[in-house]
């Protein structure tokens, strides 16, 4: 018998072309990214993160993400999210008018002070003026927690330390808080510990998840997500990305594999399994490697 916490409905924010291909360490053209872009939203994916604002010099492979806004051809029916790292980032993602912006803090202080110069507290300090700029031209704002179960540097993470942070971006105003197993370290275990501490403090309907899967334990991990009431999972066609800070981290769990998994659970998402295999394979045939996605190799050979 299923749980009868599992939603019935999934909404999946898909990371690929920024999460996914900022960690490649070829150049990939702009054409490219707006295809991959159009083809995830004809797709039917409704949350596309589509590029990044940040200083080109830590992120080269974000660079002309305004060029990829511009060209995009736009659904009325897909958030556009731009990640932002500060004001600055936020306004440029404004100017080519990104529909929602992310913004991204962490549950380690190591992996804070690596990642983004800076101490939690401060990383938090230095949102708050996106936070009040987005909220007067009303942009939905979404926080990020990288290492919710363990960081490269500090090792295992404790669950009351990522509620902590959790609970911090909400109250600045995020609607939503995605709970990021940068390392991909986590196991079902870790994540009911974790989600535990922090449906403590907030409701399943503002948290989303996003596993990386470099012991394999993704999809696990999102099953146990879902038993535990979350209805929102990032993932990464292809299974592209890692994190340029986090040594030997795999990419995130795949959207062609999660949709796979979400159709056997009998799940609604609205996405085309085979246009998402087709986007999978436009992007890998870039790249010139196989593709990330177990089904998409499975669907491909037979």
């Amino acid at each position: 018998m299923m749980n009868t916490l599992i939603p019935s409905s999934v909404r999946i924010v898909e990371v690929g072309p920024r999460d996914g291909l900022q960690n490649e360490k070829q150049a990939i053209d702009i054409a490219t990214r707006v295809q991959l872009v159009n083809m995830l939203g004809a797709a039917g994916l409704k949350s596309i993160e589509a590029g990044s604002f940040v200083n080109p010099a830590w992120v080269p492979q974000m660079a002309g993400s305004e060029e990829v806004f511009t060209q995009i051809k736009r659904d009325d029916k897909v958030r556009y999210v731009a990640l932002v790292p500060n004001l600055k980032g936020f306004e440029r993602a404004i100017s080519v008018t990104a529909n929602e912006v992310a913004i991204f803090g962490a549950a380690s202080e190591a992996f804070s002070k690596k990642n983004i110069n800076c101490s939690i507290e401060e990383s938090l300090d230095r949102f708050k003026p996106v936070m009040d700029a987005a909220k007067e031209r009303g942009i939905p704002v979404r926080g990020y927690v990288s290492c919710v179960i363990s960081c490269p540097y500090e090792g295992e993470i404790a669950p009351q330390k990522v509620a902590q942070v959790s609970e911090r971006l909400l109250a600045m105003g995020c609607y939503e808080v995605s709970l990021g197993d940068t390392v991909g370290t986590g196991t079902p275990a870790g994540v009911n510990r974790m989600l535990e501490a922090v449906l403590s403090v907030i409701p399943a309907e503002k948290l989303g998840v996003h596993f990386h899967d470099t012991y394999g334990q993704a999809l696990a991990n999102i099953y146990a997500s879902l038993q535990m009431g979350i209805a929102v999972v990032d993932s990464s066609i292809a299974g592209l990305g890692g994190c340029p800070y986090a040594k030997g981290a795999a990419g995130n769990v795949a959207t062609e594999d999660l949709v796979y998994m979400l159709n056997g659970l009998g799940i609604q998402h609205g996405v085309d399994l085979n246009k998402l295999i087709a986007a999978g394979q436009f992007i890998s045939d870039k790249l010139g490697r196989q593709s990330g996605s177990k089904v998409a190799i499975a669907t491909n050979n037979q």
